[in-house]
């Protein structure tokens, strides 16, 4: 049997919303599904036909499947197969070049789903790198193909991606309008899929930069209907994560930290240690934004620290875990130490998205001012406001500008009192 069968399997798959564990569920393992897309397994006839009655798929696609394998489908194959073995090594870079490749193949062999497919996995690995604008360039054109056009399940995906790519560019106004999209859409989508529960994440996370946390907080609820007993545990905890986030800005800190408790326990390291990293450095840095200074906010980005040198990530990753280690330092007082990596972290803030960067011109212009230096910490208040405003993030602009006058304030005082103390 040749690449048709699990090509076809996958496209039908991802086009329903639907994750490898949602489609075998109670009959074939999530990693069965895995080697009968990737081709590393043989379906029987009657695996063929279970799978296409729960896929709701007409019989006569059961023979378009079975074809013979040709050349160009060898081919595509193991583009296809290297594509993903690099993914799994994060090799990002390389698992992009054969994705390419693999989708240059299928486009050649008028494979369009199978394009789709690895040209889509190709703006993802481009994504992990950090290769933002490509990333972007690329899921634009798979936004304004026909396919997505046809397919819902597929038009979410590349709105949500959009959105993340925005996000991370700091286009705070432009991911919320990709993820309102990519959540309206989803509604015609089966409840639970994961498309659906991505969207809204992608969602909530914008509008919660952004300041619109009661808008936040009420996608947080309709996310959380999503998620029924028969979830996943990593989704449930992914669940539970976000809306921890999103309480603790609220300043409802009981049900931040119970969320959070809930997420730690069904996140799992060993499932996925890159995702363990980026939780805890999630929930490290809302519990510092909330001025919760205890040891298990230490524990967090201890854990986050330790599993970010495993996996390395990318360079941004390893900014915002050290900025958030910046940030504990200046809430126990250790404001040298917080200024000396804080200046570290501002040096390479061109990797950072523009209200990250904000966030650390902010907290340096803060940590000067209690270090004394104020004509020094406005030049980087100022910076942190002007990095809001690209951002969108106006209630962070309004920090800055409160920062501002405060220093001002003062050194008018101060001035005010060396006048009068002359005079005298």
């Amino acid at each position: 049997m040749g690449n048709g069968f699990g090509e076809k399997l996958r496209a039908e798959r991802l086009e329903r919303g639907l994750t490898q564990a949602e489609l075998g569920k109670d009959l074939y393992s999530p990693s069965y599904i895995s080697l009968l897309e990737t081709g590393r397994r043989e379906p029987t006839a009657e695996v063929i036909e279970e799978l296409a009655r729960r896929l709701e798929l007409a019989p006569k696609a059961l023979e378009a499947w079975s074809q013979p394998i040709s050349v160009s489908d060898a081919e595509y194959v193991l583009a296809g197969l290297y594509a993903r073995q690099a993914w799994d090594l994060r090799d990002y870079p390389l698992a992009a070049s054969h994705a390419a490749t693999a989708a240059r193949i299928a486009l050649e062999g008028k494979n369009t789903s199978a394009w789709w497919n690895m040209t889509y996995m190709q703006a993802e690995c481009l994504m992990k790198h950090g290769d933002l604008q490509d990333c972007q360039q690329i899921t634009q054109r798979l936004l304004e193909h026909p396919m997505a056009k046809e397919s819902v399940g597929l038009a979410v995906r590349a709105r949500q991606m959009l959105a993340a790519v925005f996000h991370r560019q700091g286009q705070l106004s432009l991911a919320v309008d990709h993820a309102m999209e990519a959540v309206k859409l989803s509604s015609q989508l089966p409840k639970s899929s994961t498309v659906t529960i991505g969207a809204h994440r992608i969602l909530i996370g914008a509008l919660a930069e952004s300041g619109r946390l009661d808008e936040a907080w009420k996608y947080c609820q309709a996310m959380k209907e999503q998620v029924d007993e028969t979830s996943m545990a990593q989704l449930a905890g992914e669940v539970a994560w976000v809306i921890g986030n999103v309480a603790f800005m609220r300043h409802d800190y009981t049900e931040g930290v119970k969320e959070h408790e809930r997420a730690a326990k069904l996140l799992s390291p060993a499932n996925d240690i890159e995702l363990w990293a980026r939780f805890n450095k999630a929930s490290a840095a809302v519990r510092l934004q909330s001025g919760i200074v205890e040891p298990e906010t230490l524990a967090s980005i201890e854990r986050a620290e330790l599993a970010f040198s495993i996996v390395h990530g990318m360079k941004s990753d390893q900014l915002e875990v050290a900025f958030i280690r910046a940030r504990w330092l200046y809430l126990t007082g250790d404001i040298v130490a917080a200024i000396q990596k804080l200046r570290e972290i501002h040096a390479e803030s061109d990797a950072l998205a523009k209200h990250t960067a904000g966030e650390v011109a902010l907290l340096l212009g803060k940590s000067l001012k209690a270090a004394g230096e104020s004509d020094e910490a406005l030049v980087y208040l100022h910076e942190a406001q002007k990095d809001f405003s690209s951002a969108g993030a106006q209630d962070r602009v309004q920090q800055a500008l409160d920062a501002i006058l405060e220093i001002r304030l003062a050194q008018e005082r101060s001035a005010a009192a060396a006048k009068n103390a002359k005079a005298s």
